[in-house]
């Protein structure tokens, strides 16, 4: 079950991410986008990571860090973002406490199976820590520029 709702402030939390700890607090003070991701090195999730890190630059004149969420190790994440050449942090939550903070392990069909993974999920959270906006069970393709235009709206 989600801890999180839209219109308040996210609990508190500490992650390990490729940059070090992130914190509620460390996000205090400019807006946050926190994408939610099954696995690295996968297609959707690939597309989706070179997305955000396509606009980074654009996030950032809007005010914005971006941040990405997966179990997957810190080992892993930094091949990731090698590969990818990814400008923001991965956070790894292999004991899913982000994941299930934010509501989003869900059982799903995977070639005929049901497992538990996470789903792909994004949110919007103000300098205020105050979540704005959620996407749950996106799809990749035309979602990171739907992020940009609501946080271009928001931050106004």
């Amino acid at each position: 079950m989600s801890q999180v709702t839209v219109g308040k402030e996210i609990p508190d939390f500490t992650a390990a991410s490729t940059a070090g700890d992130i914190t509620k607090a460390s996000l205090i003070g400019q807006w946050t986008v926190l994408y939610f991701y099954p696995k690295d090195h996968t297609p959707g999730c690939t597309t989706q990571a070179q997305g955000f890190r396509d606009l980074h630059e654009e996030f950032q004149k809007a005010g914005a860090q971006i941040i990405g969420v997966s179990r997957d190790s810190l080992k892993t994440h930094g091949n990731f973002i090698e590969k990818q050449s990814l400008p923001f942090p991965l956070i790894a939550d292999p004991d899913e406490t982000l994941c299930n903070l934010f509501g989003v392990m869900k059982m799903k069909n995977m070639y005929g199976k049901q497992v538990r993974g996470i789903e792909r999920s994004t949110f919007l959270i103000d300098p205020k820590a105050v979540l704005v906006h959620e996407w749950r069970g996106l799809r990749v393709p035309g979602h990171v520029e739907a992020v940009l235009e609501t946080l271009r709206q928001s931050a106004v």
